[in-house]
């Protein structure tokens, strides 16, 4: 049996404790899960329910398709025999749930009985992606059910396509959660994810006109398979209301009170590792009323108010990010951050509070890692709990504290610093303003103490900012109540260092990290890419590559090979057309050449970004196809270029650029006298599932944002693992890609950070046409005369960069970005050298799967340790069996077998201890 030679192998009489869970999909026998907390006088009790629940689901076609069917007719009731295919998938779903569920519940057990520390990812965003395919991936059981439904007359991939995209997350901030969590499930590490059950989500774009359009996300309107609502897991959270002070022994006590109280419930996402039977939890808070309806209130006639307090209630999570141009939309987006870290926090101490133990130990089992500034409140409720209700001294407490969180940093622009006003913040949460002023005021005292009579510095690092509104800087409330502070690349890190927390850095050097992002190749190579996926089982023997990214790199050796160019380019081609297939459905009366160059560009649209920069760029290249005569016509690559990506509602430029592509599109694509040399498409609503159609096909991938504004950016890793040559400038994550897979194998351009600064002054003392030139200001001219439509609407675009305010020095780089275009245009003629530098990106990208970034989280900050659980056992007599605490545990039998002259067994830490034959 694989299973027992698995978890035989070895020299000697080891055991291997990392049986995977392929191995176990496999064995054709039962497999006995552990049992957990035997408690004294229980027994008989635990027995009965150990013979019901003793072993895991099988994977085979017969119990598959029992499991589907019972959920058809008893969770879903329909009828057996005739349910549809959204039907299927719900069913199909569940009973996948069923089998997360069985590995959720033993994971989280022992996590509790071994008294692990655990870490809690703290995320207002957590973009998922759909969970079906990532699931059975995980679970190595996608086979499996493809056979499974076959046989009941569906196809899988039918039923992938059934789910909707949980609206949990806009970009790179909730996508990078999303990886972490699952490294952290692959991995072993014990963790849990706290974040929003979000009603509606961002918003899912619509293209009317060729101008945004945000509708409402209705992606929970046929519930949510995947999530286990948590009715019995509820927090009060109060908001508004009053500080009393009593005096006690000559000792303030302070009692938040009045106000009002919502209601925080729990749901749960099963998180699955890969190839492992670790699964985590990704744990979801929704707003609920403390009175769902007020019957006097209806009674009078006014039901209205019968019902205004659940409104008020549920809107706290019903959309991410909701406008804050307004004091109610800034008010709203403040109770978001501070519900769902004061319900965590709850959740966490309850846990922590299962044994009795000193708050001393807090920080021993908690870390608590804070995504970007919006979970920034974290700090100050639990100060808030730890002095005013454990009745913990001020001191002793944020000493506490400061061992327990650290910080991510997501930005480098000063202007994308939270920010909140005194007043609104005093309003809506006055203990945590009061907190706030004292922990300011020993920071200051702090400051002064190391620079006496620095005013300057004091100002600058101050969590208050003084002026009219006075304002409360969280990025400055997280550095002072975190051990810890991260940059998420190198550049970004150091960009840090040097500039916005220049000044904490000179006072504590040794609190700032660098953790370069990662992303999951489970998600974006294996799920995504499957013809790609199964080139690199056969070249490596193994899916272990999905694991260890670092065992494709062999693969380079490849890269000249013509025969393995082939099968290369053939896969790359199969999914382009895929693609091509996805825009028939979404952007109607397009016609894309599968032989084109797939260049694209997807992500959040901002002027930092620069999609207005490849915009002009497209404009330039059809002005050059229309002037080509037509034997210059023949040389030319023909390119298909795809630009999607969401701009926040009330950003006016960001739309704006968002018509200005769909006004090219509109001209070029209905221009027969250039065919397919040129086609610009706008791809609406992107989302991860999308994106796992997109990246794939892609050829080319821009990453063209001003030198020293992007923080990292992951979706360059994901087109690199994908094989996708990327075109970009030296800012973030690309900086270390350009180390990893040479420089010979992209396309670099643009000013370097060091030079951005004397380059914006030049810019405002040049005069325009000069800076500018002459390439560009035919672009210009065209545009304003009404080559594309909407003049006046696209000469406001154009002047926000034509009037010495080129902030981002779109006009600069935009002569060395022709420079790179025309180098990709060279590479890609001749396609051997370009298929091998499509190659060694792929294999040379390692460095950027999300576990290396995780275990340097684990082990330099979080301090973490792995934890596995028991793995299942061929008998109910071998199976794990805790005896109500680790340490009365003295020995635990993984195998074994009649034909075998010893009976082995191992200790808790995986070492060999007896070895004796038929006894103990």
């Amino acid at each position: 049996d694989v299973y027992k030679r698995q978890i035989m192998k070895g020299s000697g009489n080891e055991i291997d404790r990392r049986a995977s869970r392929a191995d176990f999909n496999q064995s054709n026998e039962n497999m006995f899960r552990p049992e957990f907390q035997i408690k004294q006088g229980e027994s008989e009790k635990n027995d009965k329910l150990w013979e019901i629940m003793s072993t895991y689901l099988a994977n085979d076609n017969k119990t598959i398709q029992k499991n589907i069917v019972n959920h058809v007719e008893y969770t879903l009731a329909k009828t057996r025999f005739n349910f549809d295919s959204f039907g299927c998938y719900q069913a199909a779903a569940l009973s996948v749930r069923d089998r997360l569920i069985e590995s959720w519940n033993d994971t989280n057990q022992s996590f509790t009985e071994k008294d692990s520390k655990r870490v809690y990812y703290f995320s207002l965003e957590f973009l998922l992606g759909r969970a079906f395919q990532n699931a059975l991936l995980n679970l190595q059981i996608e086979d499996n059910y493809k056979s499974a439904l076959m046989e009941l007359g569906y196809k899988l991939e039918q039923m992938y396509e059934e789910e909707h995209d949980p609206a949990l997350g806009n970009g790179g901030l909730g996508r990078l959660a999303a990886c972490f969590l699952d490294s952290l499930a692959t991995l072993e590490y014990p963790a849990w994810g706290y974040g929003i059950r979000y009603d509606y989500g961002i918003f899912q774009q619509k293209i009317k006109e060729g101008y945004q359009v945000e509708v409402p996300d209705y992606w929970l309107n046929f519930g949510n398979c995947w999530e286990i609502e948590r009715v019995d897991v509820v927090y009060p959270v109060r908001l508004y209301g009053h500080v009393d002070r009593t005096y006690h022994d000559g000792k303030e006590k302070c009692h938040w009170v009045g106000g009002e109280v919502v209601y925080a419930q729990a749901y749960d996402h099963p998180i699955p590792g890969f190839n492992t039977f670790n699964t985590l939890n990704l744990r979801l808070w929704k707003s609920r009323p403390a009175t769902e309806f007020e019957f006097e209130s209806f009674n009078k006639g006014d039901y209205f108010g019968a019902i205004q307090q659940r409104q008020r209630a549920e809107y706290i999570t019903s959309v991410l990010y909701p406008n804050d141009s307004t004091n109610e939309g800034k008010e709203l987006r403040l109770k978001q951050q501070y519900f769902f870290t004061c319900a965590s926090l709850q959740d966490i101490l309850r846990r922590f509070k299962k044994q009795k133990r000193s708050w001393k130990d807090l920080p021993e089992k908690v870390a608590i890692q804070l995504n970007d500034t919006h979970p920034a409140l974290a700090i100050v409720e639990l100060l808030r709990i730890l002095v005013d209700e454990e009745e913990l001294e001020m001191e002793y407490a944020f000493s506490l504290i400061y061992k327990v969180f650290a910080y991510t940093n997501h930005t480098v622009l000063p202007e994308a610093l939270e920010k909140w006003s005194v007043d609104l913040l005093g309003h809506l949460l006055p203990r945590h303003l009061e907190l706030i002023y004292k922990i300011n005021f020993h920071f200051m005292e702090k400051v002064n103490s190391k620079y006496p009579g620095d005013f300057h510095r004091m100002n600058i690092m101050s969590i208050v900012e003084e002026g009219t509104p006075k304002k409360i800087r969280m990025a400055n409330l997280c550095i002072v109540g975190s051990h810890t502070v991260n940059g998420v690349a190198f550049l970004h890190s150091e960009l840090l260092k040097q500039t916005i927390f220049k000044e904490f850095y000179e006072m504590f050097p040794k609190k700032f990290l660098n953790k370069t992002n990662g992303v999951t190749p489970r998600r974006w190579v294996l799920a995504a890419n499957p013809g790609l996926s199964e080139l690199y089982n056969q070249e490596c023997g193994t899916v272990d590559w999905a694991r260890d990214y670092k065992l494709l790199v062999n693969i380079q050796d490849k890269a000249e090979n013509p025969a393995f160019q082939k099968r290369w380019s053939d896969i790359k081609f199969q999914n382009k057309k895929r693609l091509v297939e996805w825009i028939r459905q979404n952007v109607p009366g397009v016609e894309i050449n599968p032989n084109a160059l797939f260049d694209v560009m997807v992500k959040r649209i901002h002027e930092y970004k620069r999609q207005f920069m490849n915009a002009l760029y497209l404009v330039y290249r059809y002005l050059e196809i229309k002037n080509a005569t037509p034997e210059q016509r023949k040389h030319m690559v023909p390119r298909a270029v795809f630009v999607g990506g969401k701009a926040a509602p009330g950003y006016i430029n960001a739309k704006r650029i968002i018509k200005f592509i769909n006004c090219i599109g509109d001209v070029v694509n209905n221009d027969r006298d250039i065919g397919d040399l040129l086609k610009v498409v706008f791809l609406p609503n992107y989302n991860v599932s999308n994106a796992q159609i997109i990246i794939p096909a892609a050829e080319l991938s821009q990453h063209i944002s001003t030198a020293g504004t992007e923080a990292s950016g992951t979706s360059n890793m994901k087109f690199a693992m994908n094989g996708c040559l990327i075109i970009g400038t030296l800012d973030g994550a690309n900086v270390e890609i350009l180390e990893e897979i040479g420089d010979d194998n992209m396309f670099i351009f643009g000013a370097k950070v060091q030079d951005i600064q004397s380059l914006r002054v030049h810019m405002s003392q040049t005069e325009p046409r000069e800076y500018w030139g002459p390439d560009l200001d035919r672009v210009f001219r065209v545009i304003r005369d009404g080559m594309f439509g909407h003049r006046e609407e696209l000469g406001q675009l154009l002047d926000t960069v034509c009037h010495k305010n080129d902030h981002y020095l779109v006009c600069h780089d935009f002569y060395s970005y022709l420079d790179a275009q025309k180098k990709v245009d060279e590479a890609y003629k001749n396609q051997a050298q370009w298929q091998a530098m499509s190659i060694r990106s792929s294999a040379r990208s390692g460095k950027f799967n999300s576990d290396r970034t995780i275990r340097e989280y684990a082990q330099e900050i979080w301090k973490l340790d792995t934890v596995q659980i028991p793995k299942p056992a061929l008998s109910a007599q071998t199976r794990y069996k805790s005896t109500g605490s680790m340490q009365n545990l003295q020995a635990c039998l993984l195998y074994t077998s009649d034909a075998a002259d010893d009976l082995l067994c191992v200790d808790l830490g995986g070492r060999r201890i007896i070895k004796k034959k038929n006894r103990i």
